[in-house]
């Protein structure tokens, strides 16, 4: 723990921050006991419910054998020395790093000590004592679990064997091929390859061929090759298909007599211009009593999916659609996600709603779930309706305006409430027939967008706190939840420090206040040249939203309870909401709750896999726009500083790339974590994140995803 006295906590704390914190205090005092009254003195934390979070956690980290208990409610940290349990990161070198949630700091392990370790694998691993270094190494013993056998590379195919290069920089060595197992790959082709075997003094692995992609560098190869190295599909099963092709079209009348009736309600759906799936519409009619009532209508995916089908279990694994450059890839298949089930206008689709009764002031009065029948009046594309909002003129002018005006008085109240305004311009890449890149660019935000959203996140609110909030607590009910925790307090800080040289700051008092002089931050940068930098570092510094039956609430959004109800043809989440709903609704009793929790972990691992791909695929794209353009020159922003490197964003097209430390030969180069700056030792000099500088593309690498540039002024 630094020296400096800091001020107290008193608006929540983030349990990992708290963990870390105290795993932090153990480290440094390894021979000291503590019990929770001397931890919250250290960490200056005086609120009661904080200091029973201490407890939990002391336990938690006991129960995962980081702290012994030397008498009741005393503990100690465990021995460095020993064997943990963890994960492998393979870093370029070849070495790793372990993680383990029994050990603040992560273990070194050199390449020589990894024992076939790959990227990703969890290991047992023998750490040595401590010695006079506060650095942790190790040595892996075990194996336990595989992240992956297979991979994604190019064939070097030699007289008497083959080689397989891994297009991941985290794989480490090149596959042995023998030519029998090559199954028709040819010398440059890119292909997936399973590893078969590894003998203990065999430097690198068998495998064997799979899968052949194509030819290396061809759009369509290059694609599926992003998804297969993340371990998504790009196709479905015939026996997928052949289900979804069985599943009738037709809806019968008892179908149609069970449901409430919205086929003459003005309906529409906003999507955006190259949509097919059309998962959410919104109604609205004035009632009666002079309210309005607004349905936000959500494709009923659960009435055509049923449990434990084929499509059913596919759509699990799959857990979401994938969104590349150039294409989805759908969790359903197409006679689900673009037609059966998407909301396409003037046809009479099924739906699971949420139907509220609001005032003028955006209160609801009242609220209704339950399945509906709609048939939407109109297709509009986010353009479309921008225009309507911008000229008050149109097709449903009378309802766009009214729900226009009801979201800007939602969207209002939430940012009163602590809500985070993180909304980002989309990154949009146009590419011709062949799959090119012809122009990098940002897709506005607009009113039409924030409409839809407002409605969305109301209607996932009011289905959350539907089920989640109780009075008694025997009342709770198994429920799939949209967290959020608090951002890491260490990282805001240091975000709040930077920030002061461009003249914002971050308020850290309490936990509405921070996201309030947020919320400022992000409006006044709009505009700026430090813009994106300044929202990265922000974002940087937030926990990741994940699925949980945990309620935690959703800090960004400063909801007590929040789900994810209004996109079941694209995310399985949303599917579980709906099942779970319609059996509360009935009457049902709890659901079991480690099963839940299983999908909503695999859910979330899939929802990081899938945007992960997506980026690749945005890099690949940037790096193949920039390869007819070596030696030219541009006006690029620093967005990143590493050890190694200062990455640049050019202005013009958005494309990042690196600098070199090694290519700045004026002086030499000291990396300033803090300060996110590198600094000349000699002249002081420094690079720091959101400094303008001018770059030269010096080359581009297609298979490694790269691009390098060289400072303009380091070379005159």
């Amino acid at each position: 723990m630094g020296h400096k006295k800091r001020k107290t906590v008193t608006a929540g704390i983030n349990r990992k921050t708290l963990t870390n914190s105290i795993l932090a205090i153990f480290s440094n005092h390894p021979r000291k006991t503590y019990n929770y009254k001397q931890l919250a003195k250290q960490l200056l934390i005086t609120d009661s419910h904080e200091k029973r979070l201490i407890s939990e956690v002391l336990y938690e980290l006991k129960n995962r054998d980081a702290l012994i208990e030397i008498s009741t409610g005393k503990f100690k940290l465990k021995s460095a020395g020993g064997h943990v349990i963890g994960k492998v990161q393979i870093v370029t070198g070849g070495y790793g790093f372990v993680t383990s949630e029994t050990l603040k700091q992560d273990v070194f392990v050199s390449q020589n000590n990894l024992h076939h370790a790959l990227d990703g694998d969890t290991v047992k691993v023998y750490v040595y004592a401590r010695r006079k270094t506060e650095d942790l190494e190790g040595e892996v013993i075990e194996i336990i679990e595989r992240a992956r056998d297979s991979f994604v590379g190019v064939i070097e195919r030699y007289e008497k064997y083959a080689f397989m290069t891994p297009d991941s920089k985290q794989m480490h060595v090149d596959l042995f091929i023998p030519l029998e197992k090559l199954n028709g790959a040819e010398h440059g082709q890119k292909v997936i390859a399973r590893i078969t075997d590894w003998p203990k003094n065999a430097k690198n692995p068998f495998g064997e061929v799979i899968e052949i992609l194509g030819k290396q560098g061809e759009h369509e190869t290059e694609m599926h090759a992003i998804l297969a190295e993340f371990g998504l599909p790009f196709r479905f099963s015939e026996a997928v298909e052949e289900e979804a092709a069985g599943i009738p079209d037709t809806v019968t009348e008892k179908e149609y007599s069970s449901r409430r009736d919205f086929r003459h309600v003005p309906t529409f759906t906003i999507d955006p211009e190259d949509a097919r799936d059309f998962d959410d519409a919104l109604s609205i009619q004035h009632t009666a009593d002079g309210n309005w009532e607004v349905g936000v209508h959500i494709a009923d995916v659960t009435h055509y999916v049923k449990p434990g089908s084929l499509i059913d279990q596919e759509a699990l694994q799959r857990a979401t659609s994938v969104y590349l450059v150039d294409r989805v890839v759908p969790m359903l298949p197409e006679r689900l996600s673009n037609f059966l089930c998407s909301l396409r206008p003037d046809e009479e689709k099924l739906c699971f709603s949420t139907v509220l009764t609001m005032n003028d002031n955006a209160e609801v009065l009242s609220q209704w779930f339950g399945r509906t029948i709609i048939k939407s009046k109109r297709r509009f594309t986010y353009s479309e309706a921008q225009q309507i909002i911008d000229t008050g003129d149109g097709d449903l002018k009378e309802e766009m305006l009214k729900l226009n005006e009801l979201a800007i008085i939602l969207r209002k109240r939430r940012f009163q409430n602590g809500s985070i305004a993180f909304e980002r311009d989309e990154l949009k890449i146009d590419v011709d027939e062949k799959g090119r890149p012809l122009r990098i660019y940002y897709r506005d935000h607009g009113a039409s967008h924030e409409l839809i959203e407002e409605f969305m996140l109301l209607a996932n609110h009011c289905v959350a706190t539907h089920i989640g909030k109780v009075k008694d607590k025997k009342d709770k009910k198994t429920f799939v939840y949209r967290i959020h925790d608090r951002p890491d307090e260490e990282k805001l800080r240091k975000v709040s420090h930077f920030i002061r040289k461009f003249g914002y700051s971050i308020s850290l008092t309490s936990g509405k206040k921070t996201a309030e002089t947020i919320n400022k931050l992000l409006t006044d940068v709009k505009g700026t040249s430090e813009q994106d930098i300044v929202e990265n570092l922000a974002l940087r510094a937030m926990a990741k939203a994940e699925y949980s039956t945990v309620n935690i609430g959703h800090y960004g959004l400063a909801f007590d309870y929040y789900t994810h109800f209004t996109s079941p043809i694209r995310r399985y989440p949303d599917v579980m909401v709906h099942r779970l709903l319609h059996e509360y609704l009935r009457g049902a009793s709890s659901k079991n709750k480690k099963e839940y929790e299983k999908m909503c972990r695999h859910s979330t691992k899939m929802e990081i896999l899938a945007m992960e791909a997506e980026r690749a695929s945005i890099k690949y794209k940037q790096v193949e726009f920039l390869q007819d353009k070596t030696g030219q020159q541009f006006d690029g922003i620093i967005s990143g500083v590493t050890e190694w490197g200062i990455y640049v964003e050019i202005i013009e097209n958005k494309c990042e790339g690196m600098v070199s430390i090694r290519g700045l030969k004026d002086d030499f180069y000291e990396y300033d974590e803090d300060n996110y700056c590198i600094r000349g030792r000699r002249s002081g000099k420094k690079y720091q994140i959101g400094d303008p500088v001018r770059i030269e593309v010096l080359k581009t690498n297609l298979i490694r995803k790269q691009i390098d540039f060289a400072l303009v002024s380091d070379e005159e």
